[in-house]
């Protein structure tokens, strides 16, 4: 999948089942993005993270994982999901050629994950994608890109899974957002558009969709590098727009964060299990800043 781009200006399970699937979940854990388990009670649920091969859908999915929950990675990168997929033990990750700017192919993976594993618990947003560049100076396909990964995307997934989701009466669906679409972003005019709609569309079908017991929530981290080792083809932290990103300019970032430092995955992935969870069953509607304090909304 188009990999989720965490924005912001660089100037930005209750208890496994059993003892076995416990030990499974804390060896997947610890070496994969070292965090302690939550267990938030997330231990056989089925979670489709779109955009779920590199960067922080990559961290979720095996967030996700060593919850005991069983993820779909969501994704146009074949090799990459693939990858991420190996990092578990065996059935707990499977990827799914998903394009999710395709109602096509955004519908027959539903259909394939209802078919194979049951039901579709939680969805994810994590497909993303924005080039840095000022509004004027962006040429019209940059535009269109975006907007039809960050905005159709969006509404292809949750529609996707919505009626299956009320048919059971049960469903968490959390996005990725970016506060550049809560105070808009210098050199992210478009971008900053396609989360303010993801946003606002998660508040308005969370009053629709929240008398058949699901919820909607965004999650807004700050910026976010990803790694080689984990970014795929489609990411942006694969391509030649990683390279503004040098360890100086990264540290000059850093400055403007309360907290003085940049995030990682990691320190996204826990607000985003816990929206999923039905710890936070009555939380809906809501936006949630993961940035170390760089907006304060």
């Amino acid at each position: 999948m188009h990999q989720q781009v965490i924005r912001a200006s660089p100037a930005a399970v209750a208890g496994s089942r059993d003892h076995i699937e416990d030990q499974r979940a804390d060896a997947l854990w610890s070496p994969a993005i070292k965090l302690p388990r939550m267990d938030l009670g997330l231990s056989g649920k089925v979670v489709i993270v779109t955009g779920g091969a590199s960067n922080l859908g990559r961290a979720i999915t095996l967030g996700f994982a060593a919850e005991g929950a069983r993820v779909v990675v969501a994704d146009v990168d074949d090799a990459q999901a693939k990858k991420v997929e190996g990092e578990a033990p065996s059935g707990t990750i499977v990827a799914r050629h998903t394009d999710v700017t395709d109602w096509e192919s955004v519908t027959s993976t539903v259909q394939h994950v209802l078919s194979s594993m049951g039901s579709i618990d939680i969805l994810v947003n994590c497909a993303g994608w924005t080039i840095d560049r000022l509004f004027m100076e962006k040429p019209r396909s940059e535009w269109e890109r975006e907007i039809a990964i960050d905005v159709w995307g969006f509404i292809n997934s949750v529609r996707a899974v919505l009626d299956p989701m009320v048919q059971r009466k049960y469903g968490r669906i959390v996005s990725i957002g970016s506060d550049a679409g809560r105070m808009g972003e210098w050199r992210e005019a478009v971008y900053s558009g396609t989360k303010a709609s993801v946003i606002a569309m998660s508040k308005a079908i969370a009053r629709e969709v929240g008398k058949y017991g699901i919820t909607l929530n965004v999650v807004c981290p700050g910026l976010t590098p990803g790694s080689p080792e984990t970014s795929g083809r489609e990411s942006m932290w694969a391509g030649d727009q990683a390279d503004k990103f040098t360890q100086e300019v990264l540290e000059k970032a850093a400055k403007a964060y309360p907290l003085r430092r940049i995030g990682t995955p990691e320190d996204v992935v826990p607000a985003v299990l816990l929206l999923a969870s039905d710890r936070a069953s009555y939380i809906t509607g809501q936006t949630l800043s993961v940035s170390g304090g760089y907006t304060m909304i």
